[in-house]
């Protein structure tokens, strides 16, 4: 879905984030796979393949694609057998917060990344004057997705897109991905063997999907183009300011602030649902890591990624803001944080519970079968730790003399067996 880090990032959380994936999302969507869900096997004739592409030929004919351009695109056109063979093995297990955040904001990514800044600091500030988005936050979008242009993909995206659409599953998502690609081509911005990404269709130094490329890149230099493919990333972090400010950015307001919790808080009160000023937060004892209360950046809640044992984020809007790009709660702490150490910030203070581990699908929907048997109702058995489950959690944390931080780890669901 992106760059070797980030194959695993648009898939993986350490915890589940409760916004919904919006289809405005500049990378695809994770497809959450379950056993006995393969429809087909990777290996198809191309006679099969072919006849599929005869069919959308006439449908993307329909939506304006001219015959001259469908058949330059689709030239050399290929079944990509190890497309499918990656999205089918998409491991079960997730990333650890911790182990994610020790390869995306790692020393390395925070040097490189402030050389890219120091680089590019022209081009940046002047992204930054018109989008109003920091350029250290662009920078480290950049970094997460592409590792600064170093990893933007190579794979053909026609031949990808067109093949994860055939295969059916999400069929139609990566059908209108491979019109909107289409359309990229027909208006002259890129040539077809020159449009390359991502296995999963993202593309460029920020990993635009097609669709996204259409409603939000833009043409920084006027020069005709909106090009987010060459060595050049001008128009790729112009497209992402853009991207982010079309989706509220506030210049000014940190995307989160870590926080140490007093004894005795009432975890009841973390999550996305509650706001509240950063005084009343004060007034509860909330403090950055340097002891003062967290100046006043507007309404923010608090966030456990780890549970009560692991780092504690005061967030704020912005948090919200990068979580359009990628939904999982690590990804927009790894953008956040990184773009903190790229200004110039401190490492987080806070440990991890590191002996921890995440849970397989199939452990998840066992803690919910068992936390409802037990008196817990999580009100269904899907797999996922939404508000519901992290309630039943909380309930049967307390009657054990556990924090009640809602947080699923693997001590939970060994309590229940």
């Amino acid at each position: 879905m992106r760059f070797a880090l980030a194959v695993v990032a648009c898939i993986v959380t350490a915890l589940p984030s409760f916004a919904v994936a919006p289809d405005t999302a500049p990378r695809p969507k994770a497809r959450l796979l379950e056993p006995g869900s393969i429809a087909m096997t990777a290996s198809v004739s191309n006679r099969t393949f072919q006849r599929w592409i005869d069919g959308f030929r006439t449908r993307a004919l329909r939506q304006g694609i001219r015959p001259d351009v469908f058949a330059s695109a689709f030239d050399n056109v290929r079944y990509e057998t190890d497309v499918i063979e990656r999205d089918r093995n998409q491991s079960e297990f997730t990333k650890q917060i911790w182990d994610y955040l020790d390869s995306a904001v790692s020393e390395t990514r925070v040097k490189n990344g402030r050389a890219a800044l120091r680089e590019h600091r022209g081009i940046l500030t002047e992204i930054e004057a018109r989008f109003g988005v920091e350029a250290e936050v662009v920078t480290a979008v950049w970094g997460l997705e592409s590792a600064y242009g170093a990893f933007k993909g190579d794979t053909p995206l026609i031949s990808a897109v067109a093949t994860l659409a055939f295969d059916g599953r999400r069929g139609k998502f990566f059908e209108e991905q491979l019109v909107a690609a289409l359309k990229i081509i027909q208006q002259g911005d890129v040539r077809p063997r020159d449009m390359t990404g991502s296995w999963a269709g993202a593309m460029g130094h920020t990993q635009f999907i097609p669709t996204s490329y259409l409603a939000y890149a833009v043409d920084f230099r006027g020069d005709g183009k909106r090009d987010i493919w060459s060595d050049d990333p001008t128009d790729a972090l112009a497209s992402t300011a853009a991207y982010l400010q079309r989706f509220g950015w506030t210049k000014g307001q940190p995307w989160g602030v870590e926080v140490i919790l007093p004894r005795g808080f009432n975890y009841d009160q973390t999550g996305a649902r509650i706001k509240k000023s950063p005084a009343e937060w004060a007034r509860m004892g909330v403090r950055d890591t340097s002891g003062r209360p967290v100046p006043n950046h507007g309404r923010a809640s608090i966030l456990l990624p780890a549970g009560a044992q692991g780092t504690a984020f005061m967030i704020f809007d912005n948090f919200h803001v990068i979580e359009r790009y990628n939904t999982a709660d690590a990804y927009v702490i790894g953008v956040g944080h990184l773009s903190d150490r790229i200004a110039g910030g401190a490492a987080l203070k806070s440990g991890w519970p590191r002996d921890d581990r995440n849970l397989r699908f199939s452990e998840r929907q066992e803690m919910q079968q068992r936390l409802t048997r037990a008196g817990f109702d999580t009100k269904g058995v899907d797999g996922i730790i939404g508000p519901n489950t992290i309630a039943a959690i909380r309930a049967f944390q307390r009657s054990v003399g556990m924090t009640p931080d809602g947080y699923a780890s693997y001590e939970i669901l060994r309590r229940l067996r």
